[in-house]
């Protein structure tokens, strides 16, 4: 169900005050609750959820060829499903255009951080590399899926194993891993999303807030440093607010590092 009229503008009325139906600043996240290793068969997971808001997310690895423009550099794919358990406008079927956009930001700000070290991911220079899949899945939907998925994301890959591959058969041994973590660098890739509602900058919207939402920003950002952005909405961005947005991105992902540190150790 669509925000009606009459509560939208109420929100839009608080949010001038500086105030928010929940009582958060506009500023501020929901509670953060982190969950790891809940698959006990994938190479690495995590689950997390912002309030309402429930994402998992699972690693997998395999070998396989390298792109032809990188043979000394692994691979890296991100799924994210929907699923239609979470929130009533999702159906089952092919992918479509809101979970490949979620795939595609949670990939350009992994990928962009560098991340992974692709380049320890080879195995034999233009035949075998490793594939790291990351696979995303909504458990639940109130607002700000990209945080979330992104936030599970780090996690997951943060505390994944590499599987044992023998070579002599070429063949992966799902089920067995060995003592080697997935070449992570120092740069964390923060997805900070911010929204505009009226003429309010918002921090973590719930789905009601989202909804009368006109202007949506994703920036990956590491230690200050932006690597991709993301726009949604159907409103044009001035220059003066979107440096604003920028600023306020920088304040939220020292925030939101001091409270997931322990989980990115």
């Amino acid at each position: 169900m669509e925000t009606s009229k009459i509560t939208g503008e109420r929100i839009k009325e608080y949010l001038s005050q500086g105030k928010r139906f929940d009582n958060r600043k506009p500023e501020q996240f929901r509670e953060i609750v982190v969950e790891e290793g809940v698959s006990k068969n994938a190479e690495g997971s995590a689950r997390v959820k912002i309030g309402k808001t429930d994402v998992m997310v699972g690693i997998k690895m395999d070998v396989s060829e390298p792109y032809p423009d990188s043979p000394e550099k692994g691979n890296l794919v991100v799924n994210a499903e929907l699923l239609p358990l979470s929130f009533s406008e999702f159906e089952s079927g092919p992918p479509r255009f809101h979970s490949i956009e979620l795939a595609r930001v949670i990939d350009r700000g992994i990928r962009e951080s560098k991340f992974i070290d692709f380049e320890k991911l080879c195995i034999k220079k233009g035949e075998k590399v490793w594939t790291v899949f990351i696979d995303i899945y909504t458990i639940n939907h109130d607002g700000n899926l990209f945080d979330a998925a992104g936030f599970a994301s780090l996690i997951a890959l943060k505390n994944a194993r590499i599987p044992k591959y023998d070579e002599k058969e070429e063949k992966v041994l799902y089920g067995e891993w060995t003592d080697k973590k997935i070449p992570l660098s120092k740069n964390i890739p923060f997805s900070i999303t911010i929204y505009r509602i009226g003429n309010c900058l918002v921090i973590d919207p719930t789905k009601e807030e989202e909804e009368i939402s006109n202007l949506r920003l994703t920036i990956s950002i590491s230690d200050g440093t932006v690597y991709s952005i993301q726009k949604g909405g159907t409103k044009e961005l001035e220059v003066e607010e979107f440096y604003k947005i920028l600023e306020l991105a920088k304040r939220v992902e020292k925030e939101i590092f001091k409270k997931l540190e322990k989980n990115l150790k």
